[in-house]
């Protein structure tokens, strides 16, 4: 489509969105410690329904999936009668909602978990770094458990069946997180993972995870455009030491090329020390590109006005212009945000910025 900007309709799948402005994926940390999410989120979500997409908070597909403190899941009764609450509105407000699937793997404080499996990931290596924990303040990542390989598919099957599960609360879709140096992004990094079986070594190897995992979903979603993925190829974060940009791009080239037949409902990329990031995977991905990291209204339009991107992805001014998309129609100044309040409970910081 010639000309287009963020404020353009585009396409996701099987529907269309009002605009090309995604709502990125936020940990915000008001849910409860049973990992049901509070009735603040339906407020938080619907005040953001302009969005041409919202994806949600990284959200743990399971219980050994949880690692930060105050953030949801969608595996029990209780949670996924708490997603369906917050996406019935959203959706009443004309929102379109994708669930993020957020399993921390090794990036894990047992004060934050309900669950006392210890936390597990590709090889048993514990990550340099701290995480806040409610309990006891700044605390080391716990030491996890190397996956069996008998074990992966069960890991894989719980993506699945969280697939069902937000399918079930009235989401449009679903997102695999992939990135900032969580589960799926350890088997795709060698610093992360040393095994020796079908899902280490090789690039075909610790792409294999994410592959079969989009899979999965898919057939659990029973549409392809159902599914989206979120990758951040060289990002620093969470002990992810991505630093040769040849070879990490070779792998999420690779990676690419592998899942595009799939026909996803969108990659989801985000820059990081790479400058040519977008630049390298463009060429091999057909379905919609939506470019996240840093973006502003004037640098969006550039990007779908060259072609290099389908969709741009905003964070931090979402959390404190709600109404973001309507700010950029008319042009008026954005709300500057709060660093202090983004995860911090209550409502402060959350859901009392006001639209226009």
């Amino acid at each position: 489509m010639a000309n287009i900007n963020l404020l353009t309709p585009g396409r996701i799948g099987g529907f269309d969105t009002r605009n090309r402005i995604m709502m990125a994926p936020m940990t915000r940390s008001r849910a409860h410690a049973d990992g049901v999410p509070s009735d603040l989120a339906i407020t938080y979500y619907v005040q953001r329904a302009s969005a041409g997409l919202i994806i949600t908070e990284g959200v743990a597909p399971t219980a050994v999936g949880r690692g930060y403190a105050r953030t949801p899941s969608i595996h029990t009764p209780e949670q996924i009668a708490a997603w369906k609450r917050i996406a019935d509105a959203t959706h009443a407000a004309g929102g379109r909602m994708f669930m993020q699937f957020m399993h921390v793997g090794r990036i894990a404080n047992s004060a934050n978990r309900y669950t006392s499996e210890p936390p597990i990931a590709p090889s048993a290596l514990k990550a340099a770094g701290q995480m806040w924990t409610d309990a006891n303040g700044m605390q080391d990542f716990d030491e996890p458990r190397a996956l069996e390989t008998a074990e992966v598919r069960g890991v894989i099957e719980d993506f699945a069946q969280a697939t069902r599960n937000a399918l079930s609360a009235g989401f449009d879709g679903v997102e695999l997180h992939a990135a900032s140096g969580y589960l799926p992004m350890q088997f795709l990094s060698p610093h992360t993972n040393r095994r020796t079986d079908a899902y280490g070594g090789s690039v075909n190897n610790r792409i294999r995870f994410v592959v079969e995992t989009l899979e999965a979903m898919i057939a659990a979603a029973g549409s392809s455009g159902k599914v989206g993925m979120k990758i951040s190829p060289g990002i620093v974060f969470n002990d992810i030491q991505e630093l040769d940009p040849v070879d990490t791009l070779v792998t999420y080239t690779e990676l690419a090329k592998a899942i595009d037949p799939m026909k996803l409902g969108y990659l989801h990329v985000l820059q990081s020390a790479f400058p040519s990031t977008f630049e390298t995977l463009r060429p091999f991905v057909s379905v919609p590109f939506a470019a996240g990291g840093g973006f502003n209204f004037e640098s969006g339009n550039a990007m779908l006005a060259a072609g290099k991107a389908d969709f741009i992805v905003f964070g931090k001014p979402f959390t404190s212009n709600p109404d973001l998309p309507i700010r950029f129609d008319r042009g008026v100044p954005l709300t500057p945000f709060t660093p202090e309040t983004f995860y911090t409970a209550g409502a402060k910081g959350y859901t009392d910025f006001p639209p226009l």
